[in-house]
């Protein structure tokens, strides 16, 4: 079931807040089989000891992983995604040294944000530094999934 619910969540990306309580009931419920847990136990700990990612957080990392792919190995339609600092016509900026993307302008605000270049932009913007300068695909993966667990699971 849990590689279920992961298989295509790259599309799921900006789906209304009620559709993804929906997703992480589910995962929820995986998480509570697993463990024999009841309905009205805590399920965080449970999803600690898995190691496993909440729905919003697994998106984004799906989303991640493949602008990461995208900027080594992409084909022709996908990228490779425009930098901050490769932006003609712009002065050097402190930007310039990152590894940024531009977000590219959109009409729609319902679905627009939804887009692939636009939301890989925006998610691997809010990455740190560190995750983003990974030298290899295991690396990113790696660090990225950390990321994302320290700040789903705050402690």
């Amino acid at each position: 079931m849990h590689s279920r619910l992961d298989y295509g969540n790259g599309v799921l990306v900006g789906i209304p807040a009620h559709l993804m309580r929906r997703l992480q009931s589910v995962l929820n419920a995986v998480a509570r089989l697993i463990f024999n847990l009841k309905r009205s136990d805590h399920i965080t700990d449970a999803l600690v000891s898995l190691h496993w990612l909440r729905v919003p957080e697994r998106i984004q990392y799906k989303i991640a992983v493949l602008s990461y792919k995208v900027h080594d190995t992409a084909p022709r339609y996908l990228g490779p995604p425009t930098r901050v600092a490769d932006i003609t016509g712009r002065r050097a900026l402190r930007s310039s040294s990152t590894d940024r993307l531009e977000v590219p302008n959109f009409k729609l605000s319902t679905i627009g944000g939804r887009a692939f270049p636009v939301a890989t932009s925006q998610i691997w913007n809010s990455l740190p530094d560190t995750v983003v300068s990974a030298s290899t695909l295991r690396s990113f993966q790696h660090q990225l999934k950390t990321f994302l667990f320290q700040r789903s699971f705050i402690y």
